[in-house]
């Protein structure tokens, strides 16, 4: 069966070729009868946890003044806000809500370790975050409601601001285009393209589903921690071919070339950066939230309860992805999850395809070889699956 994608009457093709971090489109009823998947209330009720990062947003239409107050939210919060003009944000809905993450499984035409997470706004009339530009891809799903949204031009870090710094609001800024989104309808960002969506209506939701865009920085800097955290401290400079130098200050070419050789070995290592890259962007988005899912048990009790259930649910926020390995490594497969690296067999690796496309798999399945049996148990135990 094919599978829907949610691009309207855009094709995939035409939307990578000609779209994709390259410029905005807008593409009208890209999903067909939309139906939003959680209320007001529930989305209310989200921001008011602990655990869940949320934003209250309120604009003084009169004073063009922002404000923004970071959750938990709480009830006095919602009876104190005024008729119009502002904007509840909840982050990362997929980690908590199972029809988010189901929502979100739609866009994996974009590869799903690329995928950040489903962030839902909902706004009164004439509510927004104001112009801004995003470092990273966003689909703009609308699902109740109209908004406009007004986009256009190019911004970086030297782009001026307005004076409230934490909003990061662009000043002095024009559209060149504008749309009215209702539901079903998206709108495709790209990044560093300015942006402002405005609620036409009460009861305006938005769904932005956001990509992962690691800065360099962050990229050399996980690398470098990743690629250093076995070694040995005896590895140190050395420069036994150290010749006389005129000058005792100076930092000769022989040591910058020393120095880069050093570096270079570390980039050609066989492997290490297909087991770093795959380790860092299946890195659970709250690694602290992860962690709590840990279980004490053993892997023989968590084997032993397996036995009793019939289905393996993966916990919302859990990410996978796989390499595949050329055909005369005795691994056939590298699988990821949550930010830990594991080797499968050639004959297993149908299986692991499989636990990164869908969100359950059966008992029956699992309990069909001992190595998925183990596998699954070691799953369970570092809180990416549940038992159901």
């Amino acid at each position: 069966m094919k599978k829907t994608i949610p691009l309207g009457d855009l094709s995939l093709d035409s939307f990578l070729k000609d779209y994709w971090q390259k410029k905005p489109v807008v593409i009208r009823n890209a999903i067909s009868d939309f139906k939003a998947i959680i209320s007001a209330d529930e989305l209310a009720g989200l921001a008011c946890e602990e655990e869940v990062e949320s934003r209250l947003i309120i604009q003084d239409n009169n004073e063009n003044q922002w404000a923004m107050k970071h959750g938990p939210l709480t009830d006095d919060d919602f009876s104190q806000l005024p008729n119009s003009h502002w904007t509840l944000l909840v982050q990362a809905v997929d980690h908590w809500h199972p029809p988010a993450t189901e929502l979100l499984k739609l866009f994996d035409f974009i590869p799903q370790w690329r995928i950040d997470d489903l962030m839902i706004s909902y706004a009164s009339k004439g509510g927004g975050v104001g112009p801004h530009y995003d470092n990273y891809d966003v689909f703009l799903l609308q699902a109740t409601g109209t908004r406009q949204w007004q986009y256009g031009g190019v911004f970086d870090q030297h782009s001026a601001r307005d004076t409230n710094s934490e909003l990061m609001l662009l000043a002095d800024w024009e559209a060149d285009h504008s749309v009215t989104l209702h539901p079903g309808d998206m709108l495709y960002m790209p990044p560093n393209v300015g942006h402002n969506g405005i609620a036409l209506s009460d009861d305006c939701t938005t769904y932005s589903i956001g990509f992962r865009a690691p800065s360099h920085s962050e990229i050399l800097l996980n690398f470098s921690d990743f690629a250093a955290q076995d070694l040995s401290p005896e590895l140190r400079f050395r420069d036994p071919k150290l010749k006389s130098q005129t000058h005792s200050a100076q930092i000769s070419k022989d040591a910058i070339r020393n120095i880069k050789t050093i570096l270079k070995q570390y980039l050609d290592t066989p492997g290490l950066i297909e087991q770093w890259f795959g380790c860092y962007m299946t890195e659970h988005k709250y690694q602290e939230q992860q962690q709590e899912f840990y279980l004490e048990n053993s892997v023989d009790e968590v084997i032993e309860a397996m036995h009793e259930a019939t289905l393996l649910s993966k916990i919302p926020g859990t990410r996978t992805a796989f390499q595949q390995n050329d055909a005369s490594h005795k691994n056939a497969m590298l699988f990821f999850i949550n930010g830990m690296c594991c080797q499968i067999t050639a004959d297993q690796q149908d299986f692991v395809i499989s636990l990164c496309e869908e969100n359950t798999v059966s008992l029956n399945h699992v309990l069909a070889s001992p190595e998925r049996i183990k596998l699954m148990a070691n799953l369970i135990k570092i809180g990416a699956y549940e038992i159901q």
